[in-house]
């Protein structure tokens, strides 16, 4: 059924229509809700407050859908035991897509191909997520169960998701996914569970007022209830607030690759950050981040099979190249590992602490299995160490094309831990 007006639409879904196709532009419209199995196409939907309420088995296909920036575009009834299969495709909103399993609901299944979160604004929501010592933000592409049952079940197959633009970046996460956790983090009830998310253009700016020590969002968050087996970042992903992660996990992971620049502008940035099960990661761009303490990438918890990395760049005081404080796999770098900053505060599990920018550091109960740096680890600026291995720590494996300190009373190497005999 084609529909025209605001009251064409609500006389379709009171009929039941299993097809309506919205012509044009419609404004006007309460927030609607689809009947089970309804399909949902074609031209704009313009809401003043919430928008589209899925129930069962929808699609939205070939739709623009618009409301506030601080409303939820799409989110869904939670009253069935089983909401079926939900498709998205050549969707664009402003405004939230928010799909959650909660109270009776226990099994999702999210179906997305091509979908643009234009903008978004999800710092008022009250439902983060907490662990580590701090709290999530939201994101603008939000897929969360949130259902204590350790039977409950949200799958996912997720293509072409972009969130932000340049002119509106997200104002909270990205792309988040999450299955039901404890105070700490860890899966405690329903699961995530995706065979591939795999994202375009990411941009965000949470809006965290620099200093804050318990909260953060991230460009790209897979949490701790979320089990992935791949995650492709074929476009680029930017963040540009205080405490915003570029990529970060807490869950599992088998595979997850970027091909283009990762990019970090906030204090407190990383890169990467890991606390999760990280199988084999490949960064295949630039890693750049200038903020106050935003460090390249991180293994602070859990661990990292294996990490390849073009190369790392590090602009802020208290920005770290690389830092491990956990036993890890393989860590290669195929160009420079470099900073320019000097002491400043960072971001550690919910306190703000001050760092050096050292170069590569490896604290202890870090171990590395191998580490390849094939061009050079560089640190500019006065009073630091390049490379350290701590008391305590390990590098079984290592290659360095060579270590470089340019600051004043800056040296290139402190070795108190295990590392191969004649590297240095």
């Amino acid at each position: 059924m084609k529909v025209t007006s605001a009251k064409e639409l609500a006389a379709a879904i009171e009929a039941g229509e299993r097809h309506i196709e919205v012509q044009g532009t419609i404004s006007g419209s309460p927030s609607i809700t689809l009947p089970e199995g309804a399909t949902l196409s074609g031209g704009k939907l313009i809401f003043t407050a919430k928008g589209v309420r899925l129930t069962k088995d929808n699609t939205l296909r070939d739709i623009t859908i618009i409301t506030t920036d601080y409303e939820v575009a799409i989110y869904n009834d939670t009253s069935l035991p089983d909401a079926g299969t939900f498709h998205f495709n050549n969707v664009t909103t402003v405004g939230q897509v928010y799909i959650v399993a909660e109270g009776h609901l226990k099994r999702v299944r999210v179906e997305a191909d091509q979908v643009f979160v234009r903008s978004a604004d999800v710092r008022g929501r009250v439902e983060q997520p907490h662990g580590y010592g701090v709290d999530v933000l939201q994101g603008g592409f939000t897929l969360w169960n949130r259902n204590p049952d350790p039977a409950s079940l949200f799958t996912a197959t997720l293509r072409g998701i972009n969130v932000g633009t340049d002119e509106t970046p997200v104002r909270g996460s990205g792309v988040f996914v999450d299955g039901y956790t404890d105070r700490e983090g860890k899966l405690a009830g329903g699961k995530f569970m995706a065979d591939l998310i795999e994202t375009g253009t990411v941009v965000t700016d949470g809006g965290i007022a620099q200093g804050t020590p318990d909260k953060i969002s991230g460009g790209v968050f897979v949490l701790g209830g979320a089990i992935v087996e791949r995650v492709e970042n074929n476009g680029t992903v930017t963040t540009h607030g205080p405490n915003d992660m570029v990529l970060d996990l807490w869950g599992r992971v088998s595979a997850w690759v970027a091909h283009e620049a990762i990019t970090s502008t906030g204090a407190s940035g990383i890169g990467f950050v890991n606390f999760g099960d990280m199988g084999e990661l490949e960064i295949n761009a630039p890693i750049v981040t200038s903020g106050l303490g935003a460090r390249g990438f991180n293994v602070y918890d859990g661990t990292v099979r294996s990490a390849k990395f073009q190369s790392i760049t590090t602009h802020g005081d208290g920005a770290i190249g690389i830092q491990v404080s956990q036993p890890v796999g393989a860590i290669e770098v195929s160009g420079d590992v470099r900073t320019t900053g000097a002491e400043g505060l960072s971001l550690v599990k919910g306190v703000q602490v001050p760092l050096r920018a050292i170069g590569i550091s490896i604290k202890p109960g870090g171990e590395v299995d191998r580490l390849t740096i094939a061009g050079a680890v560089v640190t500019e600026a006065d009073n630091l160490v390049s490379f350290e291995v701590l008391e305590g720590a390990a590098v079984k494996e290592l290659s360095i094309g060579s270590v470089e300190a340019h600051g004043a009373g800056s040296v290139t190497t402190k070795i108190e831990g295990t590392i191969p005999a004649g590297v240095f």
